[in-house]
């Protein structure tokens, strides 16, 4: 029997985004089982905790799983990218591309976790061009000033986001 190939989506996912799951669902097909590793990440200020987050993409990215069959779990850590990988057994990481920004940070990363595992791979997706322009820190910060951002995630999403933006504010 062929072994199965595991795949690791790391992120903060603060909140998850439209974008994020394209490139969940484009990545679901690429594995036959796919593991989102949900950063803790302090130092980028989360305004979602870390069981939030995690609650969130299984909510929204478990759907897509299910829909394409594909074992799927969403997992917190708080550890080296290569670490967490070797522990959940994956063989490629896939990460998503916005720009060519995104690309130079990216190949620099790629680079270090190749000297700390050359067994995983890196795979890049690019994004969905109408999904390019989105990125979580934008989507806090259109709505911080009262701006709509359910074109940028999921209704449920949109919803949390605003409430937690309010929450803030008191």
């Amino acid at each position: 029997m062929a072994r199965k190939r595991v795949g690791l989506y790391p992120g903060t996912f603060d909140p998850i985004t439209n974008g994020h799951l394209d490139i969940i669902k484009r990545g679901l097909r690429l594995v036959d089982r796919l593991v989102i590793g949900v950063a803790t990440n302090p130092s980028k200020d989360p305004l979602f905790s870390l069981e939030e987050r995690v609650a969130m993409v299984d909510r929204e990215a478990r759907p897509l799983a299910e829909e394409l069959g594909v074992q799927f779990e969403v997992a917190q850590f708080d550890e080296l990218l290569m670490h967490f990988a070797e522990r959940v057994g994956a063989d490629i990481i896939i990460r998503g591309l916005r720009a060519v920004a995104d690309f130079e940070y990216e190949f620099q990363m790629t680079g270090m976790n190749y000297q700390i595992n050359p067994d995983i791979e890196t795979v890049f997706l690019m994004a969905d061009p109408k999904y390019q322009t989105i990125a979580s820190r934008l989507v806090k910060e259109v709505a911080r000033y009262d701006g709509k951002i359910s074109s940028f995630v999921p209704n449920e999403v949109a919803e949390a986001v605003v409430k937690k933006v309010a929450e803030s504010r008191q």
